[in-house]
């Protein structure tokens, strides 16, 4: 069977003579002309590699590997950065982020092919399991039916810090936080997670306790499967060890950056780059503009500030008409300003 790329970028020209190069080599290729469209194709298509722009609109690259990492469907798919920016730190920001190659622009027909050509054959070799060398998604199904369906309504509880973890979580439906809560009270959210995304295996890893809480954002539908199968079921497949362990990976690397923020980010940038995950995790975002429903305290918990404080940094952005508010509702109106939003 013909292995199948996935080629996001926005650049016409570039989309359709890569597609041209990839389909006269014998692979069959998809496209799309921005990042939110190419979560879409991976998720449905699950293409044996994936070539991705950096600066697109909807939702750039950096946002498309993130999402394809939060996914375990999508997140052993062999990923390749192509840019026109060649400088030092973008490249580091994509590699440490979890990309797999980066190819500069221009590039010529033989670096192409070698890239993918390489790419594919580390991906066979390492255990990265992917599209047509397994029914990845199959397997996946195959653990969540070992699960039990359970519905919570909003803001309920669903594990506490220093439980002892029992189930691995999967989301069919709804929206899902975890943080870390205070001795004087006050949050800090250290993850989001939608529908397709696993959550509480880290300690089972660890075989530790919870070392922080879960909470619907949103009437949920959650799958628990409990440790024993998770953990057999694993080692009966080894793809589905290669996928959570890039899981964890992503994990790791989130945290890192959001402590990295904490430190270094102000408040207001913090505040910016919370509206924009929120959107591209949950929103849906057209004409780069999004609306997102999201308490003041919520937010504030994944910003690491006080509530008023967050109030504080909606009003200027209203004021700049970069966001229109209307109870939980706030409508982004220009993602891409928001995001050069300045320290």
């Amino acid at each position: 069977m013909k292995k199948k790329i996935l080629i996001i970028e926005d650049n016409d020209d570039i989309r359709e003579s890569t597609a041209e190069i990839l389909t006269l080599a014998g692979y069959e290729t998809f496209t799309a002309n921005n990042g939110k469209i190419g979560v879409e194709k991976a998720t449905t298509h699950h293409p044996d590699l994936i070539l991705c722009d950096i600066m697109m609109p909807e939702l750039d690259g950096y946002g498309v590997l993130y999402l394809l990492h939060k996914n375990p469907r999508t997140s052993t798919i062999p990923f390749i950065f192509i840019t026109a920016k060649s400088e030092r730190a973008d490249m580091r920001k994509g590699m440490e982020m979890g990309a797999d190659d980066y190819l500069t622009k221009p590039f010529d027909d033989i670096e192409l092919l070698n890239a993918i050509e390489g790419r594919l054959r580390k991906s066979k070799t390492s255990g990265n399991f992917t599209g047509n060398d397994i029914d990845t998604k199959s397997l996946f199904a195959g653990l969540v039916e070992k699960g039990k369906g359970r519905i919570l309504a909003n803001k309920q509880i669903i594990y506490v810090e220093e439980d002892e973890p029992t189930h691995v979580y999967y989301i069919k439906q709804g929206q899902v936080k975890t943080y870390k809560r205070f001795k004087d009270g006050r949050e800090l959210s250290s993850a989001l997670y939608q529908p397709g995304d696993f959550f509480g295996y880290e300690s089972l890893f660890t075989e530790s306790d919870y070392e922080d809480n879960a909470a619907t954002l949103a009437d949920c539908e959650l799958i628990l499967i409990p440790k024993a199968d998770f953990t057999d079921y694993l080692y009966q497949h080894q793809p589905l060890s290669a996928a959570f362990i890039r899981l964890l990976s992503g994990s790791i690397r989130e945290k890192e950056n959001q402590m990295l923020q904490l430190a270094y980010f102000s408040v207001r940038k913090r505040v910016a780059d919370a509206l924009i995950q929120v959107a591209e995790k949950f929103g849906n975002i057209e004409n780069d503009c999004s609306t997102i429903k999201i308490s003041r305290d919520d937010l504030a918990a994944m910003v690491g500030t006080a509530s008023e404080t967050v109030s504080r940094m909606l009003a200027d952005f209203k004021e700049e008409k970069l966001i229109e508010k209307t109870g939980n509702a706030i409508k982004i109106c220009a993602i891409s300003k928001l995001k050069n939003v300045k320290q």
